[in-house]
């Protein structure tokens, strides 16, 4: 069957006139929120760094700032690469919904502030935002069109060698983080994409590529 037959097949009626503009509602006018998350010591902040510092980082993509009521690492900087709030701050914001999302990792509190993407998606960016995996699926379940990509390493060997080389943590907490890192691995089958973080720069590629492609989505009617 040729183009121009199936298109005889269809009533006249049944065919919406055509916009005055062709290419009108082909794509979202609204900005993506793209959600990435993985174990810990998979490289979530290196992979996404190297991303934002890129020549190629495709324009009009923000990183969202989380918060958090772990304490700040040497090389962290506050309302750079986090909000850090005490615990009491953190569940006063709780209470009055200040968080599109938060989850306790570990002991400590995580949480996405609600305003921020949603305003900078109605301004037409696109929205990056690292959270852990049980706030990633919370936010999946209230921004049905968010894309969840999970950045995984390439082998089990390499994730334990990499907390290991951290040295920030003691024996008992590497164990720990390995032990939450086997149940977020089960998940990742519930993610839009896997990025495997080997070499930086190709975990990077990949970033960029799924991004561009997702711009690329024709937006379909419900």
């Amino acid at each position: 069957m040729t183009a121009n037959t199936a298109l005889e097949t269809i009533p006249v009626e049944a065919m919406a006139p055509p916009p005055a503009d062709p290419m009108a509602g082909l794509l979202p006018k609204r900005g993506r929120l793209f959600v990435v998350s993985g174990p810990s010591g998979v490289g979530k902040d290196a992979v996404l760094s190297a991303l934002f510092a890129s020549v190629e980082c495709p324009p009009g993509l923000l990183r969202c700032i989380t918060a958090t009521t772990r304490a700040p690492r040497p090389t962290e900087i506050p309302g750079r690469d986090y909000f850090f709030f005490s615990r009491e701050e953190f569940e006063e914001r709780i209470q009055s919904e200040f968080f599109l999302e938060h989850a306790t990792y570990n002991g400590n509190y995580y949480g996405t502030p609600h305003d921020y993407p949603e305003q900078r998606r109605d301004e037409g960016d696109d929205v990056v935002l690292k959270i852990e995996v049980q706030g990633a699926l919370t936010v999946k379940s209230r921004v049905p069109d968010a894309i969840l990509i999970f950045l995984a390493p390439p082998s089990w060997e390499e994730l334990e060698r990499r907390l290991r080389s951290r040295a920030t943590d003691d024996e008992s907490e590497v164990c720990r983080r390995l032990e939450i890192a086997r149940s977020e691995m089960a998940i990742a089958r519930r993610y839009d994409y896997l990025v495997t973080n080997d070499l930086i720069e190709d975990a990077v590629a990949t970033l960029r590529a799924i991004v561009l492609a997702e711009r690329c989505r024709i937006e379909h009617e419900p």
